[in-house]
């Protein structure tokens, strides 16, 4: 069941994780002001998406800078108040920089972060909804797909209508809903810490992804290849682009185009023998400012999808 509405409450957090020599550690806060040990999480604020609040909350509570990692599901139930609340879980693997670098002091809210073993985590956590999370991220490492790297397939903001523009296609720009688009969507995006955009020449592209590579601080590569023009004359290049992605094994946003979107999809699902099941076909079919997250396992880049995800813009 999804909750939604009004009366639903959103939340967003991570299971932090680490390796080191004695096995995966997890981090776990102890709340003060609730006297209780949970995973990391928190309410999502107005005009913010889930994953944004989830590296913003972890950032809050344990003073640490993270990317997610792949979608751990949901966890969902009533508050005392009556109201239901509904908190949407990643994993995150924490570098040992990013500990180091950690702005954690003890507060009202958060008394203490401690890492501990999985099982120890298990047995602290206050929570069997926490526990379930953490069940999930247990069969992952159980799995060997708990290291993951993502490909985000962005479709283009909302753009001048063709019937409405006299230039070429590729120069038809953004709406003003469309760079509303375009500047919301983008620290959602960034919650998966990209290294590398990539986007179509056309114009409706490079600036829905401009905003990224504001936050980000990278260069925008331009690709023709996945461009409409390309896709609609025949020389489009989407197999040799999604090839190279996944050899690569980072980070990538490819920026490009409704009639195009599919093709990736379609040929990322090829490259990693995954069957094209109903979250795949959805990812195909995105609405203008919407995303996609294909979750590729670092280790075994040719194996199915270890998780599929979609996601737009905020309502604000």
């Amino acid at each position: 069941m999804t909750l939604t509405g009004p009366a639903v409450v959103q939340a967003a957090g991570a299971v932090c994780w680490r390796e080191t020599a004695d096995g995966i550690e997890l981090l776990v806060v102890h709340r003060g002001d609730r006297a209780d040990v949970s995973i990391p999480k928190g309410k999502v604020d107005q005009g913010e998406t889930p994953p944004q609040t989830a590296v913003r909350e972890i950032a809050e509570e344990t003073g640490l800078v993270i990317a997610l990692g792949a979608p751990l599901g949901t966890t969902e139930y009533t508050m005392p108040g009556g109201r239901e609340k509904i908190v949407h879980y990643w994993s995150a693997e924490v570098s040992d920089a990013a500990i180091s670098e950690s702005t954690f002091v003890a507060n009202k809210e958060v008394a203490a972060v401690q890492w501990l073993s999985v099982t120890a985590a298990r047995a602290a956590l206050s929570y069997d909804l926490d526990r379930d999370v953490l069940d999930r991220f247990s069969a992952r490492v159980e799995a060997g797909t708990i290291r993951t790297f993502p490909i985000i397939v962005l479709r283009h903001a909302r753009a001048v209508p063709p019937g409405s523009w006299d230039g070429p296609d590729a120069t038809r720009p953004l709406l003003h809903r469309g760079i509303e688009q375009s500047h919301n969507v983008a620290p959602a995006i960034a919650a998966w810490a990209p290294q590398k955009l990539i986007s179509s020449t056309a114009v409706r592209c490079l600036a829905t992804i401009e905003p990224v590579a504001v936050i980000t601080g990278l260069t925008v590569k331009r690709s023709v290849g996945i461009s409409q023009d390309a896709y609609e004359d025949g020389t489009a290049r989407v197999r040799k682009t999604v090839r190279k992605r996944l050899a690569a094994g980072i980070a990538v946003v490819l920026c490009s185009h409704g009639p195009v979107i599919p093709e990736i999809i379609d040929e990322t699902a090829a490259l990693t023998n995954t069957p094209l099941d109903a979250p795949l076909r959805r990812a195909g079919m995105l609405s203008t400012s919407e995303f996609t997250v294909m979750h590729v396992s670092s280790d075994h880049p040719d194996a199915p999808l270890v998780a599929i995800e979609t996601h737009g813009p905020a309502f604000l």
